[in-house]
């Protein structure tokens, strides 16, 4: 009797999972989501409106790779706030064609559930609106991008971000800064502490950095250890070292406290922007890295600017 009560319980709290997974999946919109390729896995949400994909940075989404023209290709979404959205897909003059299916794109096209979206060297599958599909990969997006202890990005993310970024900048000329900082002392603290209590300072600084100290269209991740990344579209160097400066402040007045026990943490901030002499992310990264060593080299706890060499 009591076997068959267990199992009554059982399916019960399957039926309840699937209906609570068929209530997320309601909520979702439609989107493309890479197949292969260093963007592998990446979601694009098909909003609502006319969306554009090609090289030039003026494009909804920018796609940088072989093949691809500067304006490729636009999906155009109608009746979002239907059950079965309507995304027609159409090329824009493309050089080298966009295909669905392995079929050429002639006339614009109303794309199906499953279909998949050939351009150049990429490609993309397309999840209807509404599909449960899209809770799997929002799952493996997340934890192909997330940084597990902290629930930033990481480091791969971090770099495929800040690589397009700028190159949008090269185009635009709009300004674009990175700040890179270090928690200071941070291997006296595990050793002083524990590595549980270096794990809890992790998660916290994160957590009041993404809190108090981004806005939306930041990029705040976990570049490794206790070295943390925020990306900055449109901010000068003046603001970068003012947003800096405050999340420097942030991070020495917060309470820390583990196991009854106030931890010191503060942290050495480096500040670099997009400007002449920066080909690519790594470059940009770079300078904000050694802008953070003459924060420590000056007696930490303290923000720097990057200092041309010349």
């Amino acid at each position: 009797m009591s076997e068959d009560k267990n199992s009554t319980v059982l399916i019960t709290d399957i039926h309840e999972a699937l209906s609570t997974t068929d209530n997320e999946a309601k909520k979702s919109v439609a989107c493309l989501v890479v197949v292969g390729g260093d963007l592998n896995g990446t979601i694009f949400d098909l909003n609502s409106g006319g969306l554009t994909f090609g090289r030039s940075p003026g494009n909804g989404v920018t796609l940088d790779f072989q093949g691809i023209s500067r304006k490729h290709f636009q999906i155009t979404t109608k009746d979002i706030n239907k059950l079965q959205a309507n995304c027609t897909i159409q090329d824009l003059g493309s050089s080298n064609g966009t295909f669905v299916n392995n079929e050429q794109v002639i006339d614009p096209r109303i794309l199906k559930k499953g279909d998949m979206v050939k351009v150049g060297t990429m490609a993309f599958k397309f999840i209807a609106k509404g599909d449960s599909e899209r809770l799997a990969y929002d799952k493996l997006h997340r934890e192909a991008n997330t940084d597990g202890l902290t629930k930033c990005f990481n480091k791969m993310y971090f770099n495929n971000v800040c690589g397009l970024e700028v190159k949008k900048s090269k185009v635009t000329g709009d300004p674009l800064t990175l700040l890179v900082f270090d928690l200071d002392h941070f291997k006296s603290l595990n050793d002083n502490f524990g590595h549980d209590a270096g794990d809890y300072v992790l998660r916290e600084v994160a957590q009041v950095i993404r809190l108090h100290g981004i806005r939306d269209i930041d990029t705040f991740a976990r570049y490794g250890g206790e070295e943390f990344v925020i990306l900055l579209p449109k901010t000068n160097l003046k603001q970068g070292f003012e947003i800096a400066e405050r999340i420097r402040k942030m991070i020495e007045n917060h309470e820390f406290r583990y196991d009854n026990k106030k931890l010191p943490v503060f942290a050495s901030i480096g500040v670099a922007d997009y400007r002449q002499g920066v080909e690519d992310g790594t470059d940009l990264f770079k300078r904000a890295d050694s802008a953070v060593y003459i924060s420590k080299k000056n007696g930490r706890n303290q923000v720097s600017f990057y200092k041309d060499p010349s």
